[in-house]
């Protein structure tokens, strides 16, 4: 499923793409070579919920899930990603559609303010519990180190990630 062929639209060179996007494959023909995961995600495919922020991959505004790693769209040629897995905020929910317990405990945590940075704040918590279901405070702190957010001053979301996984440890 990794295919990634060079075709040309014109003078303009183009590649057909294929990937895993939340779970469903997906094809595009005629994506441009140097067109970045960010700009496919948000203007090709319309998923508004990765961010720009930075453009330089200091934000984490616009992290995803990347083959189950946080990695920053911003910074990720969409040729990268033929073959491979990604997952957006759009992608994380609740078996039955709804919002995940991440997502929730940010909710019942107040850790959502102006909303910016939170897809990608959510995806680095999720990315930190997938690897680590048991982190201490200080490892959450370093797992989120990559994603700047200017409202909450951090400790809602060290709290919405510390329960999350306290209940699903419970849930064990």
């Amino acid at each position: 499923m990794g295919v990634w062929e060079a075709g040309s639209v014109g003078k303009k060179m183009t590649m057909k793409l294929q990937f895993m996007l939340n779970g469903e494959p997906v094809t595009l023909d005629d994506v441009p070579p140097e067109m970045l995961l960010v700009d496919l995600l948000r203007d090709v495919l319309a998923l508004t919920g990765t961010k720009r922020g930075c453009d330089t991959g200091t934000c984490g505004a616009c992290s995803v899930l990347l083959d189950g790693k946080l990695t920053k769209s911003c910074r990720t040629p969409a040729a990268k990603i033929a073959g491979r897995d990604v997952v957006t905020i759009e992608g994380l929910h609740a078996p039955d559609g709804g919002l995940s317990d991440l997502q929730r405990a940010f909710l019942a945590h107040g850790a959502v303010q102006c909303g910016f940075c939170t897809p990608g704040m959510v995806l680095a918590g999720e990315a930190l519990l997938r690897k680590n279901p048991h982190p201490t405070r200080a490892e959450i702190r370093r797992g989120i180190a990559g994603n700047l957010c200017r409202c909450t001053g951090y400790q809602q979301i060290v709290d919405a990630i510390e329960a999350t996984a306290q209940a699903r440890a419970r849930e064990e």
